[in-house]
């Protein structure tokens, strides 16, 4: 078994266990405009800011203006994603047109097809490290990481061996050009606030 079906097989062997972590927390009085997730088996709570949020809504505004009101995309929705207890809430998340919740309410990684994520200082080494891992194994074709502290942009495309194999990266103010991506559109940026 190669390391990339271990961790795609990790993957469907936890998912009970986040249901059971992820029901606990349910319970658990969380702060208001906190957003909980598991990496790597580790619970991570952070404040969702306003300007996180800015860019957030662009994003997807991005997304409806090229596929549609209908588009099959969502904010801060569990997804359990290959590796050792992944459940991932992305900040934005495309699913495919045909995806489907199973009898458990769960979406299925294999139906990602983009996911970008809005730095938070708490956890950006989630963002940049094991989630990015994680991703390019699920072979997520598009994974765009908006940084408002560095005022910059990345986009990873081609997923292979649990690595993207390329990287374009922008400056705040310019347009990411993704034509050709799964999304194919041209991401505007200039409007992305800094933190």
């Amino acid at each position: 078994m190669t390391v990339l079906e271990d961790r795609i097989e990790m993957a469907d062997a936890n998912t009970e266990r986040l249901d059971e972590w992820f029901e606990r927390l349910e319970r658990m009085p969380v702060p208001e405009g906190f957003r909980v997730e598991i990496v790597g088996g580790n619970v991570h709570m952070t404040p969702q800011r306003t300007n996180h949020w800015r860019i957030i809504r662009r994003i997807l505004w991005a997304l409806e203006d090229r596929f549609g009101r209908e588009v099959n995309a969502f904010t801060d929705v569990r997804i359990d994603f290959p590796g050792h207890e992944n459940g991932f809430c992305p900040d934005v998340a495309m699913l495919k047109d045909s995806a489907q919740e199973d009898a458990q309410g769960h979406w299925r990684y294999q139906d990602v097809e983009f996911v970008a994520e809005v730095i938070s200082k708490g956890t950006a080494a989630n963002d940049y490290g094991p989630k990015k891992t994680a991703y390019a194994v699920a072979e997520v074709p598009l994974y765009v990481i908006a940084d408002p502290y560095q005022g910059r942009c990345y986009a990873y495309t081609h997923p292979k061996d649990g690595d993207y194999a390329m990287r374009t990266s922008v400056d705040f103010g310019m347009d990411i050009d993704l034509t050709g991506t799964i999304i194919d559109l041209v991401l505007k940026t200039d409007k992305f606030p800094r933190d």
